[in-house]
């Protein structure tokens, strides 16, 4: 009788090994597949609406992402099962003067109509959302539900009146700042001016608890973010923000604000800036082309729409000319994982910033954001879980918004 060699059965072990991997791996995969069906799923912040004024993007066509840098329309969302998300109303920070705030107040309602407009002609799959409710409703009638957030309280100026104004005209959250400091609030990427939020931010955020506007304190500066949760009587979001301690960058959350910012009931939603997610090597070239780009637009005196748009395209040609090696779906799980440890389950979900920035390896644009939900089955994340990343828990913060406002 020959016996069997060493190397003999190392092969039989390796072989059984492969096929035992791709059972547990298709039954990951139809697993995951049943359960992001079944679940409402949130995107709680894309740029899309920066697309709407182009004549080559129509948001009810299918575009290929790689082709034209855009992310998110109709058929990519029902491709990628996305059921809710949050079209950001976006304004760059200009000067900080009556005639520049009015004007800014103007391309914010411009935008809006352009929203409206584009969700009127393709009213049979997609709706305007304007309570938690109503997500649930479109996803009853087989519609992608459309809600709107202000990303940059810049159109506000010093004029408190026009914080309701927008929440008549669908506005349900408000990220008070972004890139640099307004009349709100300290950014994260500028120097302190008010050390915080300003007299005037503090009446902003008492505004929108009383109104029922969600509190976005992504973008903002690290002692704004600790004024807004000292002040809000209710939960507040960061509507597109990772973990500082898994990628030191200054717009994600350090460990003690996730913890204080779950403590207040609030939810971190992860967000697939390449930069955000994980620290890409260095690209002297990319660098020195978007110093440039930067230096141009700072030049400018006020940020037109010609402008504006001038400048996001040359942003595009930017990205295809100096690609940035980028983060994978796992790297941006690491940030889930991170958030549930240090707050809890309750306070972790997803908010692209596709279009505006956003995109990795493996959920490059909202058709792939089913790898998400593979991810965390692989991982282990329950049924109720996943539930709650992927809405569940930003749905119960709107609703506490919701409901404080109603009472008050």
């Amino acid at each position: 009788m020959k016996r069997c060699t060493p190397c003999y059965v190392l092969i039989v072990f390796f072989l059984f090994s492969s096929f035992v991997s791709g059972d547990n791996e298709k039954e990951v995969l139809d697993k995951a597949k049943e359960i992001h069906k079944r679940v409402l799923t949130l995107d709680s912040h894309c740029d899309t609406p920066l697309w709407l004024k182009r004549d080559d993007y129509k948001i009810g066509e299918k575009h290929d992402a790689h082709e034209t840098q855009n992310r998110v329309d109709l058929p990519r969302m029902k491709e990628g099962g996305l059921d809710a998300i949050f079209f950001a109303v976006f304004l760059g920070q200009g000067p900080r003067t009556d005639s520049a705030n009015e004007q800014a107040w103007n391309e914010a309602n411009s935008i809006i109509d352009r929203i409206e407009q584009q969700i009127k002609v393709n009213d049979t799959v997609a709706v305007l959302a304007y309570s938690s409710n109503d997500a649930y409703k479109a996803e009853d009638e087989n519609k992608r539900a459309i809600y709107l957030g202000l990303e940059n309280g810049y159109p506000i100026g010093e004029d408190l009146s026009k914080v309701e104004k927008f929440y008549n005209r669908g506005i349900r959250y408000i990220t008070l700042s972004h890139s640099k400091n307004n009349d709100i609030c300290d950014s994260a990427n500028d120097t302190l001016e008010f050390g915080g939020l300003s007299e005037f931010g503090e009446e902003v955020v008492a505004e929108m608890n009383r109104l029922g506007i969600m509190v976005d304190v992504s973008h903002i500066s690290d002692s704004a973010f600790y004024d807004v949760l000292k002040l809000s009587k209710v939960p507040v979001i960061a509507s597109h923000s990772n973990c500082r301690a898994v990628c030191d960058n200054p717009r994600n959350l350090t460990d003690d604000m996730i913890k204080k910012l779950a403590e207040k009931g609030g939810v971190v939603q992860v967000c697939v800036l390449n930069s955000y997610v994980h620290n890409p090597p260095p690209n002297p070239q990319r660098d020195s082309a978007i110093a440039e780009l930067r230096k141009a637009r700072d030049q400018y005196k006020e940020v037109t729409e010609a402008v504006h748009d001038s400048i996001v395209r040359e942003w595009y040609a930017l990205q295809k000319k100096y690609p940035e090696k980028l983060a994978t779906v796992s790297q941006l799980v690491d940030h889930i994982d991170h958030i549930v440890k240090i707050g809890g389950i309750d306070h972790a979900g997803i908010g692209t910033d596709f279009d505006g920035g956003g995109g990795i390896e493996g959920c490059y644009d909202v058709a792939e954001m089913p790898n998400i939900t593979e991810e965390l089955v692989r991982r282990g994340y329950s049924d109720e879980d996943i539930r709650k990343i992927w809405g569940g828990n930003f749905m119960r913060v709107f609703k506490a918004v919701e409901e404080y406002a109603a009472n008050n």
